[in-house]
């Protein structure tokens, strides 16, 4: 496992927690949401890729097709 994308996920993580916050003190909630809910769907867009390159791994491992 590549350490690179922990730290792509933690970099996301702190950047959308900083902009949320930014966003929420000056009152922009519902922006904030939605900027949430974008890096959500980037770091599970990140993770799906991870566990599809496992599962060929898997298949190619055990020569299932």
């Amino acid at each position: 496992m590549n350490i690179d994308i922990i730290f792509k996920i933690a970099a996301i993580g702190v950047l959308i927690t900083v902009i949320t916050q930014v966003l929420k003190k000056s009152d922009r909630d519902d922006i904030a949401t939605l900027v949430s809910l974008a890096g959500l769907v980037i770091v599970l867009t990140l993770v799906i890729n991870m566990v599809s390159e496992l599962f060929e791994s898997i298949k190619n491992i055990f020569y299932l097709y």
